[in-house]
C-alpha cells in the first residue's frame, strides 16, 4: 500500500515512521527545504543546533518511546533545570521548594493558594468545564489575585504574550499536568532532557528508518492539489507532477487543506469565529559568555521586549555547541501584531537592546552571531469554548484524512502530545493498512 502524507513537520514524520512500520511505502511532501516544521534545525556556525527552543520532560512518556523506538535511547541526555523569575527589576530562582519558600514576591498564604491550585488542577479530569472560564478568571478564583500578578501572570507572558488573557482556563490545566509533573518527586528538583544534537538527530533518524522501509521524505516540494483518482486512492499534484497513492493524510491547517483538497475529499463546519494562531518572534544569540543561569526566565516587566528567556546553556552541554553559549530570547504575538512587519535588522536591535537592559553587565561584544526566527503559527489560541467554535473537519473520501495542531482541544502544543496524537490516530488507521 502506497501512502501519501502532506506535510514534513514533526507530526508528519513520526506519522510516517508508524505508518511505514505496517508494511506500507510512505511519501512525505514538504514544503520547505529542510524537515522538521517548527522543530527544525538552524546552522549557527560552530555547531547545528534547534531553531527554536525544545525540551524533554520525563514525563514525556510517547516522545521518549519514539525516541527509543528510532534507536537512539543512548542519546538522550537529563540534565537538573533551574527556573527564574525577573520581578521588580530583581531574579529570583525558584528552582527547588526551598527557593519557592524564600520567594519574596509572595507571602505564606500566597505560597500556599499557589500549592492548592497547582495540586487541585493536577487532580481536575473534567476539562470541558474549564473551557467556560478565562485563565486568568480561574487562576486569580483558586489563587488570589496577588498569585496571580506575581506568579502565574509572568508565566503566561512568558508561553503566550498578550494574548493570555484570551484563552480559556484549559491552557493552564494541561501545563500544570505536563510540566510540574517533571519535578522529581525524591529530590524534588526539575529535571529536563535533550537529545545529543537536537531535534535535527530526531529527523535524521527518522529519514533514516524510513528509507530502509522503501519510504521517502521530499523536500521543497509544493503540492498543489489533491483529488480523488476515478480508479480509486487519491492523486497528488506536486510540483506540477500527478502522483497517485492509496491514502493520503494531510497535516497542514485548515486553510491550506482549503486551497489544496478537492471539496469532494472533505467538508468543514463554518468556524463561529476565526481561529486565531499564536506566532513567535525569537532572537537567538550566540555568545562567548552564559548570559543566564535557569533554563526558563519568566519576566514580569512589560519594559522588556521579550517575554522570557530560555537559556539553553544551562541545560546543554558545551560540547554540543562548541564551547559557545545559546539563549533564546521569544515574543509570543498574535497575527496582527505591529512587529511582524519590522525588520530582522529592527528586531535584533529593539531585543538586543532588552537584553542589555535585563542585563546591565551584558558586554555586546561577546556576541558571536545574533539570528531572528520568525514562526507566524505556533498553535492556535485556546480560547473560550474552543472546542465547540473551531471548525469540524469531516472526511468525505475513505482514502482521505485528516490530522493537525486544530484538533488538540484538550492539550498544548508540544512534541509529545503531537507522538500521543499521532498514536490515536494509528489506534484506527492501522485497521485500513490491514
Amino acid at each position: 500500500m502506497k501512502i501519501g502524507i502532506v506535510g514534513g513537520g514533526f507530526m508528519g514524520l513520526t506519522l510516517a515512521h508508524e505508518i511505514a512500520k505496517n508494511n506500507a511505502i510512505v511519501k512525505v511532501f514538504e514544503s520547505d527545504q529542510q524537515m522538521g516544521g517548527l522543530s527544525t534545525h538552524e546552522d549557527y556556525g560552530a555547531f547545528v543546533w534547534d531553531r527554536f527552543y525544545h525540551v524533554i520532560l520525563p514525563t514525556d512518556n510517547f516522545l521518549i518511546e519514539l525516541i527509543e523506538d528510532l534507536g537512539i535511547g543512548d542519546k538522550l541526555c537529563w540534565r537538573r533545570s533551574y527556573t527564574g523569575y525577573y520581578v521588580q527589576k530583581k531574579f529570583y530562582s525558584i528552582s527547588s521548594s526551598k527557593e519557592f519558600l524564600l520567594f519574596p514576591a509572595l507571602n505564606l498564604w500566597d505560597k500556599a493558594m499557589l500549592a492548592f491550585t497547582i495540586f487541585y488542577g493536577s487532580k481536575i479530569k473534567d476539562w470541558k468545564k474549564l473551557e467556560k472560564i478565562t485563565v486568568k478568571d480561574w487562576l486569580i478564583k483558586m489563587g488570589g489575585r496577588r498569585t496571580y500578578e506575581k506568579f502565574w501572570s509572568p508565566l503566561l507572558l512568558a508561553k503566550l504574550g498578550e494574548n493570555h488573557e484570551k484563552v480559556s482556563a484549559v491552557f493552564i490545566w494541561t501545563y500544570i499536568k505536563r510540566l510540574f509533573k517533571a519535578r522529581s518527586s525524591a529530590a524534588q528538583k526539575e529535571h529536563m532532557g535533550y537529545v545529543t544534537g537536537g531535534y535535527k538527530t530526531v529527523f535524521d533518524a527518522l529519514q533514516k528508518s524510513l528509507g530502509e522501509k522503501g519510504s521517502e521524505v521530499v523536500l521543497n516540494s509544493t503540492v498543489e492539489a489533491i483529488q480523488p483518482n476515478a480508479n480509486g486512492g487519491v492523486t497528488i499534484t506536486n510540483n506540477g507532477v500527478e502522483e497517485h497513492f492509496d491514502k493520503v493524510i494531510v497535516t497542514t491547517p485548515l486553510d491550506v487543506i482549503e486551497r489544496i483538497a478537492a471539496p469532494s475529499l472533505f467538508e468543514a463546519t463554518k468556524a463561529k469565529a476565526p481561529v486565531e494562531y499564536l506566532g513567535v518572534i525569537c532572537l537567538v544569540l550566540v555568545t562567548e559568555t552564559s548570559l543566564s543561569p535557569y533554563y526558563v526566565l519568566n519576566i514580569a516587566d512589560k519594559e522588556i521586549p521579550f517575554t522570557g528567556v530560555i537559556g539553553m546553556s544551562s541545560l546543554v552541554d558545551l560540547d554540543q555547541r562548541a564551547g559557545k553559549h545559546l539563549t533564546y530570547f521569544p515574543k509570543y504575538i498574535s497575527g496582527n501584531d505591529p512587529f511582524w512587519k519590522k525588520s530582522d535588522e529592527e528586531l535584533k536591535s529593539i531585543f538586543i537592546a532588552g537584553v542589555s537592559k535585563l542585563y546591565p553587565d551584558f558586554d555586546t561584544n561577546t556576541i558571536v552571531s545574533a539570528h531572528i526566527h520568525k514562526a507566524y503559527r505556533v498553535q492556535p489560541l485556546q480560547v473560550l469554548n474552543y472546542s465547540e467554535t473551531i471548525p469540524k473537519i469531516k472526511t468525505k473520501h475513505n482514502n482521505f484524512y485528516v490530522l493537525n495542531t486544530s484538533q488538540f482541544v484538550n492539550d498544548t502544543l508540544n512534541n509529545n502530545s503531537v507522538v500521543g496524537h499521532v498514536k490515536n490516530f494509528m489506534d484506527s488507521f492501522k485497521k485500513e493498512l490491514e
